[in-house]
């Protein structure tokens, strides 16, 4: 008696030749609806799972291979199941072929109902998968299209060995794994409300994007956007000209649209390992703020990751090409053709487009870090309103109060800990210092101080968290800081507004920390 092979995929591709390849080694084929149809389309010979069975497919296709003369073929025991599965007229399936229902492609379908997402909800496809997976032993599973070469290849030596069996079980538990994290992340996005924090689940990863290296040559890396992209996530970044992005590439870019897109007006952000070193906003549009961000630090500048939060016309481009200093990436949601043309002759720049929505939008999921053994998870800290409470006798004028606005969005991109120097000049805001990743918040200030590049009489001063001491200020107001804007909850709090009011200086209190890590 022959072997049998049972075949049901969405995705088709390739499909013929391995049935062909299964045919050869002696194999009958067993198969559903479309996937039958494109094999005898072919001219081979199919026995339809109803058949098999002999049950007819019930309720719209909901049910057809929930049928222990499927599964049992598949889950049982070749030895310790043998004279069961006689007894009971089963045939062992060997090879299982499936791959699922495009759930994923569905749900990202414009204007596409709930009801036509949750019937591409497999229930079939992943229960053969995972029986077979678990009887690898005896049955080569088969979900990915790109291993069909080696699964004929195998065929035609005699069948597939062990460890080729192991592999593939392991291939098939991955995905359906990620298949259902991606439905359970749709499941689990309520409409204008945040996400629960999962009790248990699985990342999806698919679709991986290959990447030269991680942040070191002899690190391996790709990347996983997100299976079902909406509001602000990268792979929903068109890129435009350039090299293939690299892994650096975008953690930089993550920090420079995180950052550019906290500030209101027309806005550059220049990124350097993660960290701003150029940010300016200007009411005259991107080239003017890009100009002007530059001027903040244009020695650190070489090589980083530019961001704008309005699309990039001829002027900006032009600027850019002014500026010659060499940029790793160049993102915007949205490009004029002639910026385009303008920007080609750089052919080692990145450039990406994001979408129209970006502004509007939010992370999707939520913000996971890996440490060694386990995860990390918490909500974003994106997009959250500015309020502020008056933490000196004197108030902030109103020129004073936009500074303190504009230097407070800047350094919530910063590393912790975090403290931004700013300054108005040429018509606009501008980056005049940064300190970050200190260790001592007053070394942070200290380091602001140092990188400053306009004088610093007269600036603005924003830390992502509160004073521990007086210090920090008191060098600050050395320097000439007048104006200050922080989360405040220190225990000496009243030495910190004394040192201020000293100084007849003015602070401000947001209430809210931004510690970034």
């Amino acid at each position: 008696m022959s072997r049998v092979a049972l075949l049901s995929v969405s995705d088709k591709t390739g499909l013929l030749p391995l049935a062909q390849a299964l045919v050869g080694a002696g194999y009958e084929l067993l198969s559903t609806g479309g996937t039958a149809g494109a094999l005898r389309a072919a001219g081979l010979s199919v026995t339809e799972v109803s058949e098999h069975t002999g049950h007819p497919e019930i309720f719209d296709g909901r049910v057809k291979t929930l049928h222990p003369r499927v599964h049992g073929g598949i889950l049982g025991k070749r030895d310790a199941h043998a004279a069961e599965a006689e007894a009971h007229g089963l045939r062992w399936i060997d090879v299982v072929v499936v791959n699922l229902y495009p759930f994923a492609a569905t749900a990202a379908r414009e204007g596409v109902s709930e009801a036509d997402v949750i019937e591409q909800i497999d229930i079939g496809g992943p229960s053969m998968l995972r029986s077979a997976a678990k009887n690898h032993a005896w049955v080569t599973v088969v979900v990915d299209p790109n291993d069909y070469t080696v699964v004929a290849e195998a065929l035609a030596a005699g069948g597939a060995d062990a460890d080729l069996r192991r592999r593939l079980a392991v291939r098939a538990f991955e995905h359906t794994a990620a298949y259902d994290a991606t439905i359970a992340g749709w499941l689990g996005r309520p409409a204008g409300a945040a996400p629960a924090l999962p009790v248990e689940g699985a990342v999806a990863l698919t679709g991986p994007r290959p990447l030269r290296y991680g942040e070191n040559p002899h690190q391996r890396a790709v990347f996983f956007p997100d299976p079902l992209p909406t509001g602000r996530a990268l792979g929903r970044a068109r890129q435009l000209q350039g090299d293939p992005l690299s892994f650096n590439n975008l953690a930089d870019l993550d920090a420079a649209v995180r950052g550019a897109f906290e500030l209101d007006g027309p806005a550059c952000m220049i990124i350097k390992h993660m960290n701003p070193c150029g940010a300016a906003e200007h009411p005259d549009g991107p080239a003017a703020a890009f100009e002007l961000a530059l001027s903040a630090d244009p020695i650190s500048a070489y090589g980083g990751i530019v961001a704008f939060n309005r699309p990039v016309d001829a002027d900006a481009a032009r600027a850019l090409r002014r500026g010659r200093t060499f940029f790793e990436c160049l993102v915007a949601p949205g490009f004029t053709e002639e910026a385009l043309a303008l920007l080609a002759p750089r052919e080692r720049l990145r450039v990406l487009e994001l979408p129209g929505d970006w502004a509007a939008g939010r992370p999707p999921g939520f913000d996971a870090r890996r440490v060694m053994g386990g995860w990390l998870l918490q909500d974003w800290d994106v997009g959250l309103p500015v309020s502020t409470a008056p933490g000196s006798d004197r108030a902030p004028t109103d020129p004073e109060r936009a500074l303190l606005d504009f230097a407070w969005r800047v350094a919530r991109g910063v590393k912790s800990n975090a403290i931004v120097l700013a300054t108005a000049a040429d018509g606009g805001f501008v980056l005049n210092g940064c300190g970050a990743g200190q260790m001592s918040r007053v070394d942070s200030v200290g380091l602001a101080v140092q990188k400053a590049t306009r004088p610093v009489d007269g600036n603005a001063l924003a830390s992502d968290a509160f004073f521990p001491f007086a210090d920090g200020v008191e060098r600050a107001l050395a320097a000439g800081v007048r104006a200050f804007i922080q989360p405040g909850g220190s225990i000496r709090d009243a030495e910190v507004r004394q040192a201020v009011d000293a100084a007849g200086a003015t602070m401000l209190l947001t209430g809210a920390r931004h510690f970034r890590h």
